[in-house]
């Protein structure tokens, strides 16, 4: 039985880290969308202009994106090399 490559470990692990961070973008989004918007147009209030919903579940949804996105990949992601390993061609 061939032993599975460990790049595939590390991409598997970095592709479940990418899926948490979609499914809660989504949820912060979806939460302050339709928890905050589902109110009557009269009891909005407005941050800069926007609607608070709006500001809350898009301008600092995605502000809070980025700086988890620029955290995990800079302590948690791992350079792997695409190149065949040496060992295997000796």
């Amino acid at each position: 039985m061939k032993e599975t490559d460990w790049r595939f470990r590390i991409a598997h692990r970095e592709a479940w880290i990418g899926l948490g961070l979609a499914l809660f973008n989504f949820a912060w989004w979806f939460a302050f969308a339709y928890g905050l918007g589902s109110r009557p147009v009269e009891e909005y209030t407005y941050i800069l202009g926007l609607p608070d919903w709006f500001f809350y579940s898009c301008i600092v949804g995605f502000l809070v994106m980025v700086v988890l996105v620029t955290v995990i990949v800079k302590f948690f992601f791992v350079d792997v090399p695409f190149d065949e390993e040496q060992e295997e061609h000796r």
